[in-house]
């Protein structure tokens, strides 16, 4: 648990990789301002020290992260890095996540925004956001299609079901799959293997292949924002939330 005061994001060394570790284990790692300009300054740490030539995203406790603090009532951009301080920051340098529990809604959408993804078998990754009449709106409805195989992209979106660490693995998602506990210290050996190439050839091969997979992402922003606009104001979208914060099942009108 995190204390009172305390950072909500641990920042290591380790040679030339930064390990930033979320900390709010109590609120299951959900991001609010705090945790937000947290991780954003972080970031920017990665992206401007000349020392640090790759990143590790883990969390501490059992969850990766929840996504959303939906207590935050949206507050959580910052200028520099987007929703989370992650989602649509511009990295110049490999930032590689370590999911060592769920990652859920937006803490899927946090993995989906990293470029090389160490997974234990205790992780999870779904997008549950249909599940309480909302959708997802930090790029989980076009970059888990561009990640992942499309019907299974699909599948997430629609049931709004998990999917394990070996489906991931076998799909293609996760680069490296471990046992529980170890994914922190396996994206670490992975960072060090990207370490031991020539860092101005391992940044411009990155901008290269996210220059190309991003080519589309404003269509993607756009879409996502349509699919905001379809649900805004629906007696689903409030029955939802209502229904999660009160612990029961929803009772859908589809209206």
């Amino acid at each position: 648990m995190t204390d009172e005061g305390a950072s909500p994001v641990e920042v290591t060394r380790h040679g030339h990789v930064l390990v930033v570790e979320m900390r709010r284990a109590d609120k299951r790692n959900a991001i609010d301002r705090a945790m937000a300009d947290a991780l954003d300054r972080a970031l920017t740490l990665l992206d401007e020290d000349g020392d640090l030539w790759v990143g590790v995203l883990a969390a501490d406790g059992p969850v990766f992260s929840a996504g959303s603090d939906l207590t935050a009532g949206g507050d959580y951009v910052t200028e520099r890095g987007g929703e989370y301080g992650v989602i649509r920051r511009h990295r110049t340098k490999p930032l590689i996540a370590a999911v060592d529990g769920p990652a859920l809604g937006g803490g899927f959408e946090i993995v989906l925004a990293c470029d090389l993804v160490v997974a234990s078998d205790a992780a999870v990754f779904g997008l549950p956001e249909v599940a309480i009449g909302l959708v997802p709106t930090c790029a989980g409805l076009f970059r888990a299609p561009r990640s992942l195989p499309l019907n299974l992209a699909r599948e997430l979106a629609l049931t709004g079901d998990p999917i394990s660490s070996s489906r991931a693995y076998a799909a293609g998602f996760a680069n490296v799959l471990t046992p529980a506990g170890e994914a922190r210290s396996a994206a670490v050996q992975l960072a060090e293997r990207i370490c031991k190439n020539a860092p101005v050839a391992v940044r411009a091969s990155l901008r290269a292949v996210n220059e190309m997979a991003a080519a589309h992402d404003g269509a993607g922003w756009e879409a996502t924002d349509a699919a905001k606009r379809a649900i805004a104001g629906s007696l689903d979208a409030a029955e939802g939330v209502r229904a999660f914060l009160e612990k029961r099942s929803p009772e859908w009108t589809g209206r």
